[in-house]
């Protein structure tokens, strides 16, 4: 067991943990633009801010520029006050989120505003350079709660999840012990937004729990993606998706020296894992995780398709998926993934538990059948999922029909199902199929269901709703 992890027990064993691991304020701790900003100047930053919070439970953190969230975070973590972390700034999911935790204000970087609701800019109190001053480092009591992350909505209502102090630093050491070959410290530009919990850990958790170094930016581009990885030293860290990877490897974009390439949120294929790896001359390291239970896998998926379990987490295969425990969670959390366990704390993904369809006595999966449809010579991009049984116009017989988006601009709808006929059951033709110029990906490159359901001009019949809030116990596992 690595060192680092270690450590990171001793340290939740403790009643506080400091908000930065490491000691040495001097070091670099983030950059924006041309400017780097210290250890020192970014506490002095969370200081100033947390004075200017009202008082609250809880703090809707909405900044999208990466500096700004971590400060936000920060400062209201030092408070005493939760985070909330929306999956998306649609104005009904956050009415929701904002009905069900009452006594809070928001955190912002933009003009806009939230109806109803105290809005505190961080832009202004960062502008304030005349109560600028020193601050040591700060604690926080592991058992805090610091945030609660929302599931993307990809299989229906996001679902709230609820985040100690105490765990997230477990869980940043266990991340660290994965990138342990790039190096004490590293550079960090990440495409993914800092409220998703990837996003959360792998770009503002990092550059807390150790000497790494965060860019402000969250290009999306591969040029900008480019552009500001050169301006980045080495060694570098590039945080990103499957989706912005494929986006990488096809615009012949030139990127500079990569320690690592890491990747989570959606399936990545072995054969675009081993191009961009020959491409940029890197290692790709994929995550598995989720927001109920954060990173608790990684692989080098141009190598291998298994998955190696990180220290102390355990799995546990169950009838609608599997159980996953650790120390560090506050309890255990059954994901619908359905795993094979092999030797040596290992193993294989066979699919998800709401991915797997029977029609007619016949059995497919979602993700099976979206391989077969992005296989077809012309589809660039594309999904096949199942229509809620309410959506379904053909109803009375509670059995759901598949639908299918698909990106393709030289093929019809016709030639798609005929090729799609030529590969699998009839029984799983989807029904309907619509070309469409781009699918709704969110900043993470997830398909939020009320999307794709727009996307095929059909109600989305379940309102999309926020759990109740219940501060003495966590919620049920999505």
């Amino acid at each position: 067991m690595s060192a680092v992890f270690e450590n990171a027990r001793s340290q939740e064993a403790q009643k506080e943990i400091p908000l930065l691991a490491d000691a040495d304020l001097q070091r670099v701790f983030a950059r924006h633009g041309r400017r780097e900003i210290s250890a020192a100047e970014f506490l002095a930053d969370v200081f100033v801010l947390a004075g200017r919070l009202p008082e609250a439970r809880h703090a809707l953190n909405l900044c999208s520029q990466r500096y700004h969230f971590l400060v936000a975070f920060c400062a209201a973590a030092i408070k005493g006050q939760t985070n909330l972390l929306p999956p998306s700034r649609a104005p009904q999911v956050l009415a929701e989120i904002l009905r069900a935790y009452p006594h809070h204000y928001a955190l912002t970087d933009e003009d806009a505003g939230v109806a109803d609701t105290r809005m505190i800019d961080v832009r202004e109190a960062l502008a304030d350079q005349a109560d600028r001053t020193f601050f040591a480092n700060a604690s926080i009591p592991v058992d805090q709660l610091v945030a609660i992350g929302f599931t993307s909505g990809s299989t229906g209502a996001p679902k709230a999840n609820r985040k100690t102090w105490g765990g997230f630093c477990a869980s940043s050491a266990l991340n660290l012990a994965a990138l342990a070959t790039t190096g004490d410290a590293f550079n960090v530009l990440a495409t993914v937004p800092p409220q998703h919990m990837f996003g959360m850990e792998l770009s503002v958790l990092l550059p807390l729990r150790s000497r790494a170094a965060i860019h402000a930016s969250q290009p999306l581009l591969p040029a900008d993606i480019a552009g500001t990885l050169e301006s980045l030293p080495e060694p570098r860290v590039l945080v990103t998706t499957p989706f912005h990877l494929r986006a990488l490897h096809e615009s012949g974009v030139t990127l500079p020296p990569l320690a690592a390439i890491v990747t989570a949120t959606a399936p990545l294929s072995a054969e675009l894992a081993a191009a961009v790896e020959a491409r940029f001359a890197t290692r790709v390291i994929e995550l598995f995780g989720s927001t109920e239970t954060c990173v608790i896998a990684q692989r080098r998926t141009a190598l291998d398709e298994a998955w190696s379990l990180y220290p102390d987490i355990e799995l546990h295969p169950q009838p609608d998926g599997t159980l996953v425990g650790a120390p560090h969670f506050l309890e255990a959390t059954v994901l619908q993934d359905i795993v094979e366990l092999l030797p040596q704390r290992r193993f294989r993904l066979r699919g998800r538990n709401s991915d797997l369809l029977e029609i007619a006595g016949k059995r497919a999966s979602l993700a099976d059948l979206t391989k077969r449809l992005l296989a077809i010579d012309g589809v660039v991009d594309g999904v096949v999922f199942q229509l809620d049984a309410e959506a379904d116009s053909g109803g009375g017989e509670g059995v759901r029909r598949i639908a299918a988006l698909a990106v393709a601009p030289t093929r019809s709808e016709a030639q798609i199902l005929a090729a799609l006929r030529a590969t699998i059951d009839p029984a799983f033709l989807p029904r309907p199929l619509r070309i469409v110029d781009t699918l709704p990906r969110n900043a993470t490159g997830k398909l939020p269901r009320a999307a794709l359901l727009a996307a095929l001009d059909l109600p989305f019949s379940r309102r999309e709703k926020v759990p109740k809030a219940d501060e003495g116990k966590a919620p049920q596992s999505a």
